[in-house]
């Protein structure tokens, strides 16, 4: 079984992956992919810069070129995966090419920040007001090569909220692993 996770910022999409490597899912990542591409062109790793590369990699290689990198490993690997952190809608059409299920998490925008707010990890030092401009100009793009959050958990297998504890959020997990959805 092959999962792209997707979702807004700070939703939990970690946590749903961290869940899933408890179960022995491998985990792939889109943001450690992108931060060997930053290192490779001599860029500082943040936010922007891995908006910039992934735009650039999908516009030269295809919409979906990043899934396809990591799910083609995930494949060579064998056995369950989870590709982390899909945001563009060419992405999520490689993941569901592949056989794999799309899953997405959301959350209310004020729990999120103060999530990134408390975890502080350098791509998430932001204001609030960048928080909600950052998360504006990926929601809508029509364009397959860029960040289309909210396509993306509008089509997806399972969409989960995460308002609440992890608990909560794990019963959501495990409904959708026993629906194979």
């Amino acid at each position: 079984m092959i999962i792209g996770i997707t979702g807004t910022l700070g939703a939990g999409k970690g946590t749903v992956v961290e869940y899933l490597k408890q179960k022995g899912f491998t985990h792939y990542s889109v943001r450690d992919f992108l931060t060997v591409e930053l290192t490779k062109r001599g860029m500082e790793k943040n936010r922007d810069n891995m908006l910039l590369v992934a735009n650039d990699l999908r516009s030269t290689f295809g919409p979906g070129y990043i899934a396809e990198q990591l799910v083609a490993q995930a494949v060579e690997n064998g056995g369950d995966a989870v590709v982390e952190s899909i945001r563009s809608l060419g992405e999520g059409a490689t993941v569901k090419a592949s056989g794999g299920l799309m899953w997405a998490v959301d959350a209310d925008i004020k729990v999120r920040y103060g999530r990134i707010s408390k975890r502080a990890s350098e791509t998430d030092k932001v204001s609030f007001e960048k928080f909600v401009q950052d998360e504006q100009a990926e929601f809508a793009n029509t364009d397959p090569t860029k960040n289309n959050i909210k396509k993306l958990i509008e089509t997806a297998d399972a969409v989960f909220t995460n308002n609440g504890t992890q608990e909560e959020l794990f019963t959501q997990v495990e409904k959708a692993l026993q629906k194979g959805a």
